[in-house]
């Protein structure tokens, strides 16, 4: 069953953050029984080539990708989805129109803007008819980044806009753009604010935590786990 109908059912998600080249810790996340990998494009490498093969190798164990973009590049959604990503995270999204720029990029026509093609990886390169394809094309997961103080001070605009999925508030960029040091009470406050606007508009909320117990501790429906900064903690008590 795709991310976006099992979100709908009220199922909590676990996932894991990685950048590419990555291929064994997608096979990791798989056979770890994971429910999804997310791919960072924004602040990893931008290799469509590498994503491809990342984005294959997860659908053979069954693993749903989802794909963070660089900032305001409908181009860039197009292509990933096109590859066979079900879902894209969008960052530093400051207002309702940003929101639906993003949403018009990832749906077909009348709902978007998103070019059509069947015989791209996601249409199985031809091998499903055209209305299979724009009725899969519906399960696409549309998530948004809150990262600045302008993005929460307008999140119950954003959160509001028809065909957002879930909402993520990046902690670090949000400390940043607050004037305050990562861990500081008011980014747990902001971050608070958000996640109660996207609840109330009966939107998801995705977070990221650095290990098993804050995984279990989070009431995110959608979990990521910071892979690096596991593996590196993991490191350091071997």
């Amino acid at each position: 069953m795709r991310l976006k109908k099992r979100l709908r059912e009220g199922s909590r998600l676990r996932g894991g953050i990685l950048r590419t080249p990555a291929e064994m810790l997608v096979e990791l996340s798989g056979i770890g029984g994971l429910d999804y990998v997310l791919v960072d494009c924004e602040h990893g490498p931008d290799d469509l080539l590498a994503l491809q093969q990342h984005v294959a190798i997860a659908q053979a164990h069954d693993l749903p990708v989802l794909v963070r973009i660089g900032r305001g590049e409908p181009n860039q959604v197009l292509r990933v989805l096109d590859l066979g990503a079900e879902g894209i995270i969008a960052p530093h999204v400051e207002s309702a129109r940003e929101a639906e720029e993003v949403v018009r990029s990832a749906h077909y026509p009348p709902r978007g803007e998103r070019g059509f093609a069947t015989y791209s990886r996601a249409g199985r390169y031809g091998a499903v008819t055209a209305t299979e394809h724009l009725s899969a094309a519906e399960d696409v997961l549309v998530v948004v980044m809150i990262e600045t103080a302008a993005g929460v001070r307008r999140a119950a605009d954003i959160v509001a806009v028809d065909g957002i999925d879930a909402v993520w508030v990046g902690p670090a960029d949000l400390a940043v753009s607050l004037g305050v040091p990562p861990g500081d009470p008011a980014v747990r406050s902001a971050t608070d604010e958000v996640h109660e606007k996207a609840r109330a508009a009966g939107v998801s909320v995705m977070s990221i935590v650095s290990s098993a117990e804050q995984g279990s501790a989070s009431e995110a429906e959608l979990v990521v786990y910071n892979l690096a900064h596991i593996l590196l903690n993991t490191f350091r008590t071997l």
